[in-house]
């Protein structure tokens, strides 16, 4: 449907569903239940820009895994994408870059290297690199070819009122009415803070800087993070544009390094981004554009409320260190579109508590999970302590080359297997073991886990135990 760009006169509209943020999340939202019939309104302050063939990428870009595109394709958004570009990878690899203790010098090895390789897992591919302009521009356009959804866009929205029913009154006036709000306005979510729904906040003691270059050589097909004391340096391939090469980087480190970097001027810093980054990195010969944020995670403390439901960054975000952000956003559409639609073709209130608790049971414990998986990560490498130090390069070792784990971690997070095995243990959050003594902290917290089930009990349940893919 046609955008809704307003009138002059106030007036009051009535949908099934109304969102409040056109992203990603937001959109894919619209678009599934719009699929079914289902009249749906979708409000966001901005357009995104038009699509230029020849403009240089975007600064803020998504790893999407083959879960996500196969959500992307259900709601014929992804042929739109095809249309515009994307890059598609085929290897990740993961390594801690060592230095000589006297020298200081990058000692080269691949021993504490893992790589992922989408043919040993018998996948055309381990994801794909899209910039987050092109991925909402696809969904917007499939929205314009759904009749019950509307996108209101400008729209500001100035109130909203669940006191009966949902009503969201816009800043010039419009008035909208409908059964259930949804919430996909991101981290600083207007909805959440209206609905009273409070946010577990943590944040990290690191910041990312965010780097799209162009570089020489030929077009990579893989994506790497070189892990470093003060955080990882990563490479991500972009699209090739008229014959060039671009990659977009990110180098995690400290606040006041991500500040003196920033300050640099694109030469100097170019030099810098070469020496700094693993040799891995094909030799840049520009720098384009650069952005920095601070690392916070954020849980809100339940998804849903009277009449109002979380989706996306609304209800969480995560260390972007394995890039599942909108991974996990796309997820939350899957279950709670699937829970929408099966309430209503068995004629219950799809915004009644039962049936968004339903979704919460399903999304909530999965997104922590993946949380207290990155939270390992961070406090595992952002630190010099050597009995860590020494486990945790004997463990990307000893991941290089026990394939079988290199399949199961890699399926679950390219959300081909969406429930990670039950009786696989939990590992402790690391947040508190490094508090104190170290060491022996290490020691006391992995001698309560239980024990390892088998490989071929774990192979098991990955081929025919229970996913949740809807």
């Amino acid at each position: 449907m046609a955008n809704n760009t307003g009138s002059e006169t106030p007036n009051t509209n009535h949908f099934d569903v109304l969102i409040v943020g056109g992203g990603m999340v937001g959109s894919a939202i619209a678009c599934r239940l719009g699929q079914v019939g289902m009249k749906v309104a979708v409000f966001d302050r901005f357009s995104p820009q038009a699509f230029d063939a020849h403009q240089q990428p975007d600064l803020r870009v998504s790893a999407l895994s083959p879960t996500s595109i196969d959500l992307l394709q259900k709601v014929n958004a992804w042929k739109n994408i095809e249309a515009m570009r994307y890059a598609p990878y085929q290897r990740m690899a993961v390594w801690e870059k060592l230095y000589h203790p006297m020298t200081g010098a990058e000692i080269p090895t691949n021993l504490n290297r893992t790589e992922f390789d989408a043919e040993e897992l018998g996948e055309p591919l381990l994801g794909v690199i899209v910039e987050n302009r092109i991925t909402q521009l696809a969904l917007h356009q499939r929205i314009a070819e759904l009749d019950t959804v509307e996108l209101i866009v400008p729209a500001e929205v100035s109130e909203i009122d669940v006191a009966q029913g949902v009503k969201v009154t816009l800043a010039d006036g419009r008035v909208f009415s409908g059964e259930l709000l949804v919430g996909a306005d991101g981290a600083n979510s207007l909805v959440k803070q209206w609905s009273g729904i409070e946010t577990d906040t943590k944040p990290y003691d690191q910041h990312a800087l965010v780097v799209t270059v162009k570089y020489t050589g030929r077009q990579e097909d893989i994506t790497w993070q070189g892990f470093t004391s003060t955080g990882p340096e990563a490479f991500l391939p972009l699209p090739d544009i008229d014959g060039e090469h671009y990659g977009s980087l990110v180098w995690y480190n400290t606040p006041e390094n991500i500040d003196a970097l920033s300050l640099l001027n694109d030469e100097p810093f170019r030099k810098k981004l070469q020496r700094s980054f693993p040799d891995e990195l094909p030799e840049v010969t520009e720098v384009l554009e650069r952005g920095s944020f601070p690392l916070i995670r954020r849980h809100a403390e339940t998804y849903y409320g009277n009449r109002v439901v979380l989706a996306g960054d609304a209800a969480h975000t995560i260390n972007p260190l394995a890039g599942q952000g909108v991974n996990l956003g796309f997820q939350d559409v899957l279950t709670l579109t699937s829970k929408i639609i099966d309430a209503r073709d068995r004629c219950d209130d799809f915004w009644s508590e039962s049936v968004l608790e339903s979704y919460q049971q399903v999304r909530r414990p999965q997104n922590g999970m993946m949380m207290r998986i990155m939270d390992i990560f961070y406090h595992t490498f952002s630190n010099d302590i050597a009995p860590i130090k020494l486990a945790r390069n004997l463990g990307l070792t000893v991941a290089g080359r026990f394939a079988f784990g290199q399949k199961l971690v890699m399926k679950y997070a390219m959300g081909l297997v969406h429930v990670w095995p039950e009786n696989l243990p939990a590992v402790p959050a690391l947040s508190e073991i490094l508090a104190s003594s170290p060491l022996e902290n290490v020691k006391a917290q992995f001698s309560k886990l239980p024990d390892m089930p088998s490989p071929k009990s774990l192979w098991q349940q990955l081929k025919g135990g229970p996913s949740d893919r809807e």
